[in-house]
């Protein structure tokens, strides 16, 4: 796990300084290790600079970066893991490649020489590169298929410039870096930027599953994988047969992630997902497995004894941390710098600082992130495929006028009734899916905005799924597509690296996906809390209590903290001469929002969440508003 960085440019242009400042800029994600590397196209017209910090988990002494192959044709910068590497390794010097180091990265090179694009169906990993062919004089900048590692570009006169965060490319001499005001009207609707687009108008991410290549002025992209639920039809009508297919397989993605020379261990939340990663790892390990829990000071916040009891059982070395008001404040502005957007769910604040905790003992643990998103662990999944019913049987007035303001009504210990009962009639798909998310209340959203309409039309690729088999199907592609790779992996990767911890997540394995996309809904949805397949199976391996207890999911007490400890700053944030947000969003609208919740009418946490990260934002960031 690495930061890179990397430019193709115009040879005229001189990039020397900028490329070791922008460098040192990713050090947090890579302690161990530097370099950079410089050369010219054979024409002499382009140049390519690339720049990595290295986190050392594979190989440790023999695979500095950036690494060159054996015959100075290629020369790469990486992050991620290519956990079959030993398997391909060995099919490569079958087929006469030569190999000078151990790890995977060399592994990455010798499989483009020998298949090119056909390379990615065979990696199971995650990753980022930018690869140089000095033949050529092409760049090759590829992403993993569901965009666990991520990539940036920046486009300006005569550069194309690639990092793993957006801070450095900001930095970078003629990178339009104004604010994109089409990306913060989605942000309010989201709660995160979704597709390609960020908050700064000349920096794009990288679309997860494609590959770019670099030819002198010609730029073309490619996609290579699309998600399994929109291309497959269930076929396993077994139950038996799926649990067996589905155990082994899930056992098989835990096994390869813990390939590592480094020390590793799990996170730990005592939830389903997580605990069943420390029940598989423990098979496969000779020595307890070193979990690392995170919960907070306040009662009835903390799942920290529900961990310890997972501890206890499978035998584990395990670590706790209690997060106080201070100790959630005291990194919100670094998460929003390293993510170089606002933070979309405070839980991202404790999982930074629960990776300072691990990093000084381990520098890789596995996770149960992605579960959800495969098996249908939400509400909204055994929701959206009875919307189609409601539809019919309730006319869309009768949900405007009558529905939809009484659910808004509803207090918010019936916030999952509260979404359900106002997302259900939104017609269109589009809406319907930004709204699962962002609590349902479209008309917030649009009441909060203030601009000109939009004239960036959406990413189609999350609504695009018509060889899904069914609604459910349809919205785990859109997770896949969207919620996934724009908000909760950024999580994975950007918290955990501020940490220099490097994050594994089993169920995100695309072998996995392609197995579960073939099995009917009813082997997903079909339990009373989702994920049917996980929980039989988990019902053998785990605590009785960690199965059947209500989920709780990964909340932060903010709703209570915005009330007491919290306040004066969130009216710094949100209601001083000082507040941006205030410049862009209708100032009317968040005196009202923060007014209820302060005075406790209602629970506006998760909207005050939003603005408040989009202040702290603009304070970090300064982007030009024009």
């Amino acid at each position: 796990m690495c930061g890179i960085f990397g430019f193709h440019a115009r040879s005229r242009l001189s990039l020397d300084a900028e490329l070791n400042a922008a460098t040192d800029l990713l050090a947090h994600r890579g302690p161990d290790g530097r370099g950079t590397f410089t050369a010219r196209s054979p024409d002499g017209d382009w140049q390519v600079g690339l720049g990595h910090r290295r986190l050392s988990i594979l190989d440790i002494e023999g695979s500095p970066q950036p690494m060159h192959s054996h015959d100075g044709r290629y020369t790469i910068v990486y992050n991620g893991e290519i956990y079959n590497y030993i398997e391909l390794r060995a099919e490569l010097v079958e087929r006469g490649h030569r190999f000078v180091t151990q790890g995977d990265t060399e592994v990455l090179i010798e499989a483009w020489r020998a298949w090119g694009e056909e390379c990615f169906s065979r990696f199971n990993g995650m990753f980022a590169f930018l690869l140089w062919d000095s033949h050529t004089g092409r760049l090759i900048a590829a992403r993993d298929p569901f965009g666990k590692k991520p990539l940036f570009v920046a486009r300006a006169e005569g550069v194309h410039a690639f990092a793993s965060e957006i801070e450095p490319l900001r930095r970078f001499p003629g990178i339009d870096d104004r604010l994109d005001r089409d990306s913060l009207r989605e942000y309010l609707s989201y709660r995160y930027v979704p597709g390609s687009a960020t908050f700064f108008r000349g920096i794009a991410k990288v679309p997860p599953g494609t590959f770019m290549v670099l030819d002198g002025d010609k730029v073309s992209t490619t996609r290579y994988f699309t998600t399994p639920f929109s291309r497959s039809t269930p076929d396993v009508t077994d139950f038996d047969e799926a649990l067996r297919l589905f155990s082994a397989q899930l056992d098989e993605a835990v096994q390869l992630r813990l390939r590592s020379d480094a020390p590793f261990g799990a996170y730990l939340s005592g939830g389903l997902d997580s605990s069943m990663i420390v029940a598989l790892m423990s098979r496969h390990v000779s020595k307890p497995v070193s979990t690392f829990s995170v919960g907070f000071d306040v009662p009835g916040s903390s799942e920290l004894p529900y961990a310890a009891q997972v501890a206890k059982a499978f035998g584990t070395d395990h670590h706790e941390l209690s997060v106080g008001l201070n100790d959630f404040t005291s990194v919100w502005e670094e998460a929003v710098l390293r993510r170089g957007a606002p933070v979309a769910e405070p839980s991202d604040l404790p999982v930074l600082l629960l990776s300072r905790m691990a990093s000084r003992s381990v520098k890789m643990v596995l996770t149960g992130e992605g579960a959800d998103e495969l098996l249908g662990g939400y509400p909204k999944h055994r929701a959206e495929p009875w919307v189609a019913m409601y539809q019919r049987l309730m006319p869309g007035f009768l949900h405007d006028a009558i529905v939809a303001p009484g659910a808004r009504a509803l207090p918010y210990s019936l916030r999952r009734v509260k979404t359900v009962a106002g997302v259900a009639g939104i017609r269109d798909y589009q809406a319907r899916m930004a709204a699962w998310f962002g609590g349902g209340d479209a008309d917030l959203a649009e009441a909060l905005y203030r601009g000109s309409p939009g004239s960036r039309l959406p990413d189609t690729l999350p609504f695009d799924a018509a060889g899904a088999a069914s609604p459910l199907k349809r919205m785990l592609h859109f997770d896949q597509t969207s919620w996934l790779p724009d908000n909760l992996l950024e999580r994975g990767d950007r918290m955990m690296m501020a940490g220099s911890i490097e994050g594994r997540m089993p169920f995100m394995d695309v072998k996995l996906a392609e197995l579960v996309a073939r099995f009917p809904d009813a082997f997903l949805t079909g339990a009373p809390k989702g994920k049917r397949v996980l929980r039989v199976l988990a019902a053998r391996m785990l605590p009785e209590v960690i199965v059947t207890r209500k989920k709780v999911g990964f909340r932060v007490p903010v709703e209570q903290w915005f009330r007491t400890g919290m306040a004066d700053q969130m009216r710094d944030l949100l209601q001083s001469g000082d507040s941006t947000v205030r410049q862009v969003c209708e100032a009317s609208e968040i005196d009202r929002l923060m007014a209820e919740h302060i005075g406790g009418v209602q629970n506006h946490e998760k909207v005050l969440w939003a603005l408040a990260n989009l202040e702290q934002f603009f304070r970090i960031f300064r982007p030009t508003l024009a």
